[in-house]
């Protein structure tokens, strides 16, 4: 086994617009965020959406415990607040501690190996079958918006991903809220990358086939890991980024798929602000002006415009109830608490062209139902105005966080399958 990386080569450099004193700050106000995820998610009966039946379903399941507003539960007997409240533990740790009780289901043909590199936990599958030579390998990077995931959580998809494509997968544990934010979760998976690019020959991986794969705020990490290496000479070149309903900015939060789907359940636009908030140390009382664009620099928006503007989503796209908008008048202060947002570690659609036409082929995962379907058109574009091939997989019946639920029955949709199939069908291809 290769040693593991120190972490001298990655360096945490000190967190921009003020965001050390914030992340202090929001430890404090870890309970605000905390009290709303539950009610964030779920679509008021008023706004049904087309196709996206589960919505539905869960709304029912939970209407009676929501105020109107949706800010507030009205029974505060919720166990996850009483245990908040007793200080034994936040709400998204007991959400992670619910989600990771689901049923790990033991593959006879694959070995699975927990293992530190570092500090960071990872897991490594692989199939037991012999090959005569090396396998491709595949990094995976699971999502849940910083809140949620972990590698329990995903270790069926990512034990049938391996499976089912004679691979050797690597599943990536990071810090998440809300002990940790900004750049926690970038910088874990690329030292962890890191580390596995550099001991390939030992894990019995073909240095030409990796493969960099992840959803929701996976693929922003499997976007933002591919471009940091691109440029590497002493490790092998990342040879596919799959990118499953990624978010890959921040910028225009008034695309279509924004005001289509603000409701969607698993990622409305209200749990999408407070997400991105508590990660990168913001306080939310700027969650306005950042979904209004009135952070955003006047000559940065016209840097940025054509590549995150609604311009570039297809007319077919825009059908369902668009209101084009322009950003806000432009607030100074907004902008100094939260210009991050602009970096490209965090919004990897604004690299410049030359560090994108340099990337590797992508496949890339959009669900009709999604508030982020337009990040991915976004990035689509952006690949294939720099000659980057794109293999581009739609489907019109899913929505945001249906891979996980692949397995999971009754839960499990047809759109899950779909996703999943894609995908092996798109790996095995390499």
């Amino acid at each position: 086994m290769p040693s593991v990386d120190t972490g001298d080569e990655l360096p945490l450099p000190p967190l921009a617009g003020g965001a050390q004193h914030r992340a202090r700050e929001s430890r404090a106000a870890a309970s605000a965020l905390d009290n709303r995820l539950c009610s964030l998610q779920c679509l008021p009966p008023t706004q049904p959406q087309t196709g996206c039946c589960f919505g539905k379903r869960l709304w029912e399941e939970k209407s009676e415990n929501l105020s109107p507003y949706l800010d507030e539960p009205r029974n505060h007997c919720f166990p996850g607040t009483v245990f908040e409240k007793l200080g034994i533990c936040s709400m998204p740790k007991f959400f992670r501690f619910l989600h990771d009780i689901t049923t790990i289901k033991k593959d006879l043909h694959v070995a699975v190996t927990n293992l530190p590199f570092g500090t960071i936990p990872v897991r490594l599958f692989q199939p037991k079958a012999a090959s005569s030579s090396p396998r491709r390998g595949i990094i995976f990077y699971h999502g849940g918006g910083g809140v949620f995931g972990s590698l329990d959580f995903y270790h069926n998809v990512c034990s049938f991903l391996a499976q089912e494509t004679d691979s050797v997968l690597l599943s990536v544990g990071y810090r998440m809220l809300p002990d940790h934010h900004y750049p926690s979760i970038s910088r874990d998976c690329l030292n962890a990358s890191i580390h596995f690019l550099k001991g390939l020959e030992a894990y019995e991986v073909d240095p030409s086939r990796v493969v960099a794969c992840g959803d929701s705020a996976g693929g922003w990490v499997a976007a933002t890991i591919t471009q940091t290496l691109v440029g590497r000479s002493d490790l092998p070149r990342i040879r596919a980024q799959v990118m499953i309903y990624p978010i890959v900015q921040a910028v225009n939060l008034q695309l279509p798929s924004y005001q289509q789907n603000q409701n969607v359940p698993f990622f409305s636009q209200k749990l999408i602000l407070t997400c991105l908030c508590n990660y990168l140390a913001i306080d939310e009382s700027w969650k306005e002006a950042i979904l209004n664009g009135a952070y955003i620099p006047p000559d940065a928006w016209r840097k940025y415009r054509k590549w995150v503007g609604s311009d570039n989503i297809p007319k077919k796209f825009k059908n369902r109830g668009h209101q084009p908008r322009s950003p806000s008048p432009f607030n100074e202060a907004a902008y100094l608490e939260t210009k991050h947002i602009l970096d490209v570690e965090n919004s990897p659609l604004l690299a410049d062209d030359e560090t994108i036409a340099r990337l590797p082929e992508a496949f890339l995962v959009s669900c009709e139902n999604d508030i982020l379907r337009d990040d991915t058109l976004l990035y689509k574009k952006r690949l294939e105005d720099q000659g980057v091939p794109v293999t581009w997989y739609h489907v019109d019946d899913g929505f945001h966080g249906c891979v996980i639920l692949f397995d999971k029955k009754p839960f499990s949709f047809p759109c899950s399958l779909k996703i999943v199939n894609a995908v092996v069908s798109y790996i095995k291809g390499i």
